[in-house]
């Protein structure tokens, strides 16, 4: 007998054109290091009295489907998980395309993400995925990896793949040795690591319904924050955390001119952090950062994607 294994696991995803309604066509093969997605429904206890001390039958609780994806972030596909979370990007020139997403759209996209497990064979549809939250973390060295925080409706489970023969595009990895941290477009020294997470606050919309499952998910409060932690060699930013001004923070990631990655976060906060010595060894800080709304863009962070995809 068969055992579902990872490493033949396969993901497919399609936008969809109504909320929870898993399309027929248009699946994309989208890479994936781990999937916590999937429904659950948990038991509750009998709580009944009078016949004895043998438990009675428990009661199916609510349906709940959420859970972590985390992907590479990659030159193609990481297109898609943009869109998802941040709305349908703008699309410039005529190879390479620039891709322009900014935060705050009122109303986000939602997906039909379907798992597979072919060995045994086992696939799950999982309908009406929006994209909660992304983290990504930025190191010397190492994969660079996205983690999307997922809210679906449901999912239904089958024997066959609902996605049809999804299409593929070539994976072409940004590294962390790419990666670039500016500050008002003047890059900064002395980073030892930094972390951007972005949320849409997504709140479910928990109503009385038959099979248990949620209506939607609605965004509220864009949040954009996260840290980075440099080797403390001068003062510009204890400076900008003391005096409380704004500054623009960009994360970026570029193979060439025609392939790259700009998270641009237009205005920044610090905090006025520690400067812990803890031994003999080199002084670092940690400025747990926040983003707000730039007044003259009207939007908090700005992400743009250059490759040779002609549209998302």
């Amino acid at each position: 007998m068969a055992r579902a294994r990872g490493a033949n696991a396969i993901m497919a995803a399609a936008f969809e054109t109504t909320y929870g309604t898993s399309p027929t066509s248009g699946y994309k093969k989208l890479p994936f290091v781990s999937s916590a997605l999937g429904e659950e429904q948990n038991l509750i206890e009998s709580d009944l009295l009078g016949l004895g001390r043998e438990p009675l039958p428990p009661s199916k609780d609510v349906a709940n489907n959420e859970g972590d994806v985390v992907v590479p972030v990659d030159l193609r596909n990481f297109g898609y998980w943009l869109k998802l979370l941040l709305g349908v990007p703008t699309t410039t020139g005529t190879g390479p395309y620039t891709h322009t997403y900014v935060s705050g759209a009122l109303a986000l996209p939602s997906m039909a993400i379907e798992i597979g497990l072919p060995d045994v064979p086992s696939y799950g549809m999982n309908f009406g995925v929006r994209a909660n939250t992304m983290t990504i973390q930025m190191q010397r060295s190492g994969l660079l990896n996205a983690t999307m925080g997922l809210i679906a409706q449901g999912e239904t489970r089958s024997a066959s793949s609902g996605a049809g023969t999804p299409s593929e595009a070539a994976i072409e990895r940004f590294s962390q040795g790419l990666g670039e941290i500016k500050r008002n477009g003047v890059a900064l020294g002395n980073i030892v690591s930094a972390e951007l997470t972005y949320s849409n606050n997504l709140e479910k919309v928990e109503v009385i319904r038959p099979d248990g499952r949620i209506e939607d998910v609605e965004p509220a409060m864009v949040a954009a924050n996260g840290n980075v932690v440099v080797r403390f060699a001068d003062t510009t930013l204890l400076d900008q955390a003391i005096n409380g001004a704004p500054c623009e923070l960009s994360f970026g990631w570029e193979i060439d001119a025609d392939r790259s990655l700009l998270f641009t976060l237009h205005e920044v906060y610090l905090p006025r952090p520690k400067l812990p010595v803890s031994g003999p060894g080199g002084v670092q800080a940690t400025f747990a950062f926040q983003a707000a709304k730039d007044p003259a863009l009207a939007n908090t962070m700005t992400v743009v994607l250059v490759n040779d995809v002609p549209t998302y």
